[in-house]
């Protein structure tokens, strides 16, 4: 009998959903070898949200707790994660991944900040039906704790060099809400990854500005920009794009930067390894990213 890779807790810490949105993933999962065992309110609803706060703390906690249990993926993102990690004990996590995007950047970050554990930037259960082959590739070779490579085209506001540091961030508007928490861990010779969905062009200007007024801008070491997807503007326009807003506001920084990197809320959302160490290579004619589980 083939051994199973280990078993997987589907549980859902921010929004609420319907069983049949996550049915294609986790038949994905399954037929890499994962056994799969779900939160006891996977599927509750309350207003917006998978269940109370009270439901989605127990849900979290009693995967962490269960031995029996090597990966907790999030079902999908929404809003809800900010509300519950701070009651959540996070002691069980360190021979464990936890797995998601989007929403989920509050425990990547919460867990390099207090608890120096690596986490999983990736696709979810509710986005596999529709993500390109190489993101569910990525997924599942990190799922496995595989070290990750990628190439990718150049892009125009890139700017060249190396950095090596270990990998935080996420999505803008979470770094954004947690700025000023101990759940954001010091930037200091870290790269920074970012991404966002569903912005006005105005706070996407406004967010940067707050990296670069509170430090986190200058500290790091370098900057990978993901998918800022269906960006919204005003009748009067903002007269930038979100990457040329991000250019403006590191152009005086020395560091690498790389835009356009297939992760955020994209169908080729490739996996990172945040909390672990990321080697950033920006050449002129193309960008080499190494995400590890090495720490």
């Amino acid at each position: 009998m083939t051994k199973s890779p280990g078993k997987i807790a589907l549980i859902a810490p921010a929004r609420k959903m319907e069983a049949a949105d996550i049915e294609i993933g986790k038949q994905c999962l399954q037929k890499w070898g994962f056994q799969l065992t779900e939160g006891a309110h996977l599927y509750s609803q309350h207003n917006q949200f998978a269940g109370t706060d009270n439901e989605r703390i127990l849900d979290f906690q009693n995967a962490l707790n269960d031995p029996t249990v090597t990966i907790l993926l999030c079902a999908r993102g929404g809003y809800g994660s900010l509300r519950i990690v701070d009651a959540i004990d996070f002691t069980a996590a360190n021979n464990k991944i936890i797995a998601g995007y989007s929403d989920i950047t509050v425990f990547h970050n919460h867990l390099i900040s207090k608890h120096n554990i690596p986490s999983l930037h990736c696709t979810m259960p509710v986005n596999m039906a529709s993500n390109s082959s190489e993101a569910l590739e990525s997924l599942k070779d990190a799922l496995l704790r595989k070290n990750l490579h990628y190439e990718i085209a150049a892009h125009s506001l890139n700017k060249t060099g190396d950095a090596e540091g270990v990998l935080f961030g996420g999505n803008l508007s979470l770094i954004y809400a947690m700025n000023g928490s101990s759940s954001l861990p010091n930037p200091e010779g870290k790269i920074l990854f970012l991404e966002d969905l569903d912005e006005y062009l105005y706070h996407i200007d406004r967010m940067m500005l707050n990296l670069k007024r509170s430090g986190i801008l200058q500290k790091i070491a370098g900057l990978i920009i993901g998918g800022f997807t269906g960006m919204k503007d005003n009748p009067t326009p903002f007269g930038k794009t979100a990457e040329q807003i991000i250019q403006e506001h590191t152009q005086e920084y020395n560091y690498p930067v790389c835009f356009g990197f297939p992760a955020g809320h994209v169908n080729d959302n490739r996996a990172l390894i945040m909390g672990g160490t990321t080697r950033l290579t920006v050449n002129p004619d193309k960008v080499i990213v190494r995400s590890t589980w090495e720490q």
